[in-house]
């Protein structure tokens, strides 16, 4: 199966200020977030995207026409065809429901919050949906893209799913095998590329919240796309990425 880079949205106005922004219309990345997106893209400028995907909301659109205007800088190859920004409402933010758009400091007054902290499976946002629906969704979304990048590009094609930090701690819960309720042992920042390959055996969790460094080593060699994907486990680690450390 393809890799897929896990992309959080970069920072913005609402983030900044402490509001919990959830599904708010019109929540845009500000000037750090812009650069925080800028940067990220200029990590995958090495990688062929095979297919941008992002949730609907302004600030995932914003940061993945930051990724997608950046490929093909890097590279040797000729200029590809940049790919289009594709829109996936299963990776949308989670719906908060009643908490949108309120004051984190505020929140964390609510006797919700205690649970969303501990035992977030049996949460339940007032007016909103669980957090079991969420990952849900968010899984099925991103292995449905994975399948059809697999099929149209074969094992070793890389794409990007740009969505937002609960929604992908939720969907490396998945990839990790760890139960919902152990996802905020997790922690993704504004930008951060994290990478999950996926395999007919296992996912492989190849980086979580990485900030920095070039990903250039995900681009296979020609050669090799069509090739089928390992799914076992290297015993003592293996030898890592070709070419060296990124």
């Amino acid at each position: 199966m393809a890799t897929v880079i896990l992309v959080r949205h970069g920072r913005t106005t609402a983030n900044a200020s402490g509001v919990l922004a959830g599904r708010t219309p019109g929540v845009h990345l500000d000037e750090t977030g812009r650069q925080q997106a800028a940067a990220a893209a200029e990590r995958l400028s090495g990688v062929t995207l095979a297919r941008i995907v992002s949730s609907p909301m302004e600030r995932c659109k914003e940061t993945a026409q930051a990724l997608a205007k950046a490929q093909g800088r890097g590279r040797d190859t000729s200029q590809p065809t940049r790919p289009r920004v594709r829109v996936d409402k299963g990776l949308t933010e989670c719906d908060y429901g009643d908490w949108q758009g309120r004051a984190l400091k505020d929140l964390v007054k609510e006797k919700l919050w205690k649970v969303v902290q501990s035992q977030p499976s049996a949460v339940e946002f007032p007016g909103g949906e669980t957090m079991r629906a969420m990952q849900e969704r968010a899984v099925d979304a991103v292995r449905r893209h994975d399948a059809l990048v697999t099929a149209e590009h074969g094992p070793h094609a890389v794409w990007v799913a740009v969505s937002h930090a609960d929604v992908i701690k939720s969907v490396l819960a998945d990839a990790l095998g760890t139960h919902l309720d152990l996802f905020q042992r997790l922690h993704v920042d504004p930008a951060s590329l994290s990478v999950v390959s996926y395999t007919e055996v296992r996912p492989f969790v190849l980086c979580v919240n990485t900030s920095q460094g070039s990903l250039s080593h995900l681009q296979p060699p020609a050669k090799a796309r069509r090739r089928r994907a390992a799914t076992d486990a290297v015993v003592g680690g293996g030898a890592g990425p070709a070419g060296g450390t990124s």
